[in-house]
């Protein structure tokens, strides 16, 4: 089950930031402190507002915490401190080598789908075989900002053409899970209800969830196209160390044949896309 907290707003103060981590982590003061080598005293007098944390403290509780880099700012502005993490977006000329590894990635990816997205699953970039996989979706689904994980669950969307799709969808609600949990993202929050609140069993083609070699390792996503039945594995690329907000936000989803059928599929889409 996922741990919802009200998301403390810019107009908290620190404390509130704090108290809300800090529960969303689920550790006690003691833990907290103890963690971030201060005594629980001033724990509790910072997160009370009785002191004022440095910017040191701010940055070493929100390392002890996990916290994401954009809401690190959030509690650097709330401590009265600039934000220190640069959020800009991946067309800025500052990220163009950034920009560039990403097109690298998703066009040697070829003839295999790639895309990526940015931390609430909008979709940022993608390889020339994605729209051929997106066809037949409602137009309203790929209007900008496209939200990945809508279009694959809508019954408007990919939904009526993935074969597995009971289990493609707690896959995803799943792991949409997990994001929450890290991030504490309310957007994901509301995001996860919409899909999970979509109708079941009305779409798809209900095949038997996937058997054989890939059992118990990963979960296929399986689509039925003009090509024939497509099954793929998926990995997930991220920036190791980043230090902007926007790249730690960016993953990269890249999908590989998950039997020889899809292999040859693919290569021959890829052929005639020239």
């Amino acid at each position: 089950m996922t741990l919802r907290t009200a998301s403390p707003t810019a107009a908290d103060p620190f404390g509130t930031h704090l108290r809300h981590w800090r529960q969303h982590r689920r550790l006690s003061q003691l833990d907290l402190a103890q963690e971030a080598e201060v005594s629980t005293r001033h724990l509790s007098y910072v997160e009370t507002g009785r002191a004022a944390p440095s910017r040191e403290m701010v940055l070493r509780l929100a390392e002890r915490l996990d916290v994401p880099l954009r809401e690190r700012n959030a509690l650097l502005v709330a401590a009265g401190f600039a934000p220190m993490y640069r959020q800009r977006s991946l067309d800025d000329p500052a990220l163009g080598p950034a920009r560039r590894a990403v097109d690298l990635v998703l066009k040697g990816h070829e003839p295999f789908p790639a895309l990526a997205v940015d931390r609430n699953w909008n979709l940022v970039a993608h390889n020339a075989v994605v729209p051929l996989l997106m066809a037949g979706a409602s137009a309203e689904l790929l209007k900008p900002p496209l939200n990945v994980l809508r279009l694959s669950l809508h019954p408007d969307g990919l939904a009526p053409r993935i074969a597995n799709l009971g289990q493609w969808r707690a896959h995803l609600l799943e792991r949409l899970q997990q994001q929450i949990a890290a991030t504490g993202d309310a957007t994901l929050t509301a995001l996860h209800d919409e899909l999970a609140a979509y109708p079941v069993g009305l779409t798809g083609h209900d095949a038997p969830a996937v058997g054989g070699e890939l059992a118990g390792v990963v979960v296929p996503f399986q689509l039925v196209t003009p090509n024939g039945l497509l099954s793929f594995i998926s990995t997930t690329t991220i920036f190791g160390t980043p230090v902007d907000v926007t790249l730690q936000e960016l993953a990269v989803e890249s999908f590989f044949p998950a039997d020889a059928q899809t292999s040859v599929a693919l290569s021959g889409l890829a052929a005639r896309l020239g």
